[in-house]
């Protein structure tokens, strides 16, 4: 009788103990669990006008949850629901007989992870004479961002944004401008750390990656373009062997304007961009929408360059980027982003008296 009874309890709690592991390994506290332990970034000495920016970035965490800060005080709108169709809108036909405009829109087919920019890549050598590619970084930011938007829309012309994945979660509804606007949008990790630092382990640096680029396409309501640029272009090589494994094209540059440095001004930023494509003839441009003189400067650099006779090209991707279902589920729950609706305005507000 009494070894009956054992026998049963012990098939009790062997069934209770399967259950259990069954529980937590199909649970998605499991699978948060698996997901690293994020990066303790180290920001760059470009950010560090936002000292908001920088002390969000600077923040060590345990979990990679844990690494999403609060929106700094910062001017501008508040967020606005992700509106998923934007890459669909319509442009507004160019109102400025004379604008720089596009001169050709090329399509990149970002397997393997092709590198852009002589800076430091030199076999894609896809520009002709007289061709510029606009680039932006950092953003996108209250104030700057659409100064820089507005710009290149009454030149008629477009650019690649290569947006802070931080930055994007605090301030989706102006990233989401630039995609409505026809840009190019892909991305410049999760808190602009330094991928080439020693204190980075290769998972963190994994992380900054792919938190950056998840946070970017939870901002926009859709997936963007696979172009990453490496904060202050340090290049680490497992980071670059990682981005040919996902597919995603590196860009560097040709021309950078210098725009980050203390003692810059509009007129030194257009001097730079001018003095350099003299000596090269063509080239990718490297500036900042987060910087207040490079949306001063913007206006006037444009109208130099088309006065200058160059023309600008746009780079898009054959195919958006592929995030990992993991970081995007972390940034979705996180960052409680409000979620836009799919009804159209007709079906939700409606007219019934006049």
């Amino acid at each position: 009788m009494r070894s009956a009874l054992g026998l049963m309890l012990a098939t009790v709690v062997s069934a209770s103990l399967i259950v259990a592991i069954w529980y937590w390994t199909a649970s998605p506290h499991a699978r948060m669990a698996s997901i690293p332990a994020t990066v303790a970034a180290t920001p760059s000495p470009k950010l560090a006008a936002n000292a908001a920016a920088k002390a969000a970035a600077g923040a060590n965490s345990t979990d990679i949850t844990a690494a999403i800060p609060a929106k700094p005080a910062t001017p501008g709108p508040a967020a606005a629901a992700p509106q998923p169709a934007l890459s669909a809108l319509p442009e507004t036909p160019c109102s400025n007989p004379d604008a720089l405009g596009v001169s050709r829109v090329v399509e990149v087919d970002t397997t393997g992870g092709p590198g852009f920019g002589f800076e430091h890549f030199k076999q894609l050598d896809f520009l002709a004479d007289k061709e510029v590619v606009l680039t932006f970084d950092d953003g996108p930011w209250p104030g700057n961002t659409p100064a820089v938007l507005k710009a290149l829309a009454d030149q008629c012309t477009k650019g690649v944004f290569f947006s802070i994945g931080k930055h994007a979660i605090w301030h989706p509804e102006i990233l989401r401008q630039v995609l409505a606007a026809g840009h190019t949008v892909g991305t410049h990790t999760w808190s602009h750390a330094d991928l080439n630092s020693k204190k980075l382990s290769e998972q963190q640096v994994k992380d900054e990656i792919e938190m950056g680029m998840s946070a970017v396409k939870l901002a926009l309501g859709t997936a963007p373009a696979p172009f990453f640029r490496f904060p202050e272009l340090q290049h680490n090589p497992q980071a670059v062997a990682y981005l040919g494994q996902r597919n995603v094209a590196i860009f560097s540059c040709d021309i950078d304007s210098q725009d980050y440095k203390k003692a810059s001004t509009p007129e030194k930023i257009i001097d730079t961009v001018m003095g350099r494509l003299d000596k090269l003839g063509k080239g990718i441009i490297l500036m900042h929408d987060f910087q207040k003189h490079t949306a001063e400067a913007l206006p006037e650099l444009l109208r130099r360059l088309k006065a200058g006779g160059y023309k600008v090209v746009q780079m898009k991707a054959k195919a958006p980027l592929q995030t990992l279902p993991e970081y995007d589920e972390v940034m979705l729950k996180e960052t409680k982003l409000p979620v836009a609706s799919a009804r159209p305005v007709s079906n939700v507000v409606q007219t019934i008296a006049r």
